[in-house]
């Protein structure tokens, strides 16, 4: 058990009742067990068995899963749900801050954000906890886009439209003078107005410690694409380890990361910061975006150029076919899921407090959605012709 400051800091939290520990501790269930299936069981800690898999509602999934990738399956999300949400959201992005011109509905509409945000927060008390994720998707993909990507994106000048864009999220405080010159650009471009309104919104629902977390985290996400953007200004391929190192700032970890915000409750920054939260969290925010680079890796193919992904360079690096180190890609996001899993277990045995649990039982069902989408989303992926 933790010791000397950390016992001051569950003492201050255990007050949250035994009735919702109960609770959370069987949320969690599933961490707790950890990993299932053929070969596993001396991964469980404690040798638990793994508990059986809901019942899917509502019509089946489509698209397959990638064979041999680790993942867990989930539920339909609410049909209801998933309808208001979609509606909102294109209200907002049309409406509000004008994210898309009216080319694009047709990828706005078959990148199925509301579906994918309904199955990443189930638990989410209303619909508006749930808009509060789907805006803050929206324009990270707006900036992610038309900054480094499908839109006009570019490497070149990468930094500086990062910068700014980060002050809508961020606040820049100056004197009066200059003050006016930032505001205005705060309406320059579809980035920007999607950045500034989402965190409008998510400061309404979030605790001064939650959008600051955020903020960190969206620092970090810019950090991975400005090496990205090196790299490809200089054709480099990095090595494996140097590429995982981008991903993991370069990766999804904003949005399990507010799992907490949008469930209608906070996990106190003590408690988030401790070395071993933080573990957990990133390698949550790890194997998820490995999901992306195995499920979008015959899309980034037929781009221009070369687009890197984790299969591209293990392949370039190692010497590899193209499927095996797509195989190999997979084994290491499976490595990745088992070391999440283990050290949420861990974490959740060491220090059970009901915050502690609910939240890694929300990182983990984010990280169930997450699958459920890239898979689902057979308007945006395909497989690999590798089975």
């Amino acid at each position: 058990m933790p010791d000397g400051a950390d016992e001051e800091s569950l003492a201050r939290h255990a007050g949250e009742g035994t009735a919702a520990a109960s609770q959370a501790r069987s949320a969690l269930e599933r961490i707790l067990c950890g990993p299932s299936g053929p070969g596993t069981a001396s991964l469980r800690p404690g040798g638990r068995e793994a508990p059986p898999v809901a019942e899917a509602s509502g019509p089946p999934a489509q698209g397959e899963p990638i064979p041999g990738l680790y993942h867990h399956p989930v539920p339909e999300p609410d049909a209801a749900r998933v309808g208001e949400v979609s509606r909102r959201i294109k209200r907002w992005a049309v409406d509000e801050v004008q994210a898309y011109p009216p080319e694009w509905e047709e990828e706005f509409d078959g990148f199925s954000v509301g579906r994918y945000m309904v199955a990443c927060h189930p638990d989410a008390p209303t619909i508006e906890h749930l808009m509060v994720a789907t805006r803050l998707m929206v324009a990270e993909n707006a900036v992610d886009d038309c900054y480094c990507e499908d839109h006009g994106g570019s490497p070149v000048g990468l930094g500086s439209r990062l910068l700014l864009a980060h002050t809508a999220l961020d606040p820049l405080h100056t004197t009066g003078e200059y003050e006016s010159g930032w505001v205005e650009s705060l309406q320059s471009d579809a980035p920007r107005r999607a950045y500034r309104s989402a965190m409008e919104y998510f400061r309404q629902k979030a605790s001064p410690s939650q959008a600051d977390r955020y903020l960190h985290d969206m620092s970090r996400l810019h950090l991975g694409y400005l090496a990205e953007a090196a790299w490809a200004q200089t054709e480099h391929v990095p090595e494996v380890w140097e590429y995982l190192a981008m991903r993991q700032f370069n990766n999804f970890r904003p949005c399990p990361t507010i799992t907490d915000t949008v469930g209608g409750y906070e996990l106190p920054a003590d408690l988030h910061a401790k070395p071993a939260m933080q573990r957990v969290i990133a390698l949550a925010g790890n194997a998820t975006t490995l999901v992306n680079d195995l499920y979008s890796y015959t899309k980034e193919l037929k781009s221009p150029g070369t687009h890197l992904n984790l299969p591209v360079v293990i392949a370039e690096r190692e010497g590899l076919s193209e499927r095996d180190a797509y195989l190999k890609a997979v084994e290491v996001h499976n490595d990745l899921m088992h070391a999440f899993e283990a050290e949420a277990a861990t974490l959740a045995a060491a220090c059970p407090v009901p915050s502690v649990l609910r939240f890694l039982r929300g990182v983990a069902v984010w990280v169930d959605g997450n699958h459920y989408w890239h898979q689902t989303n057979t308007y945006r992926y395909s497989l690999p012709d590798f089975w």
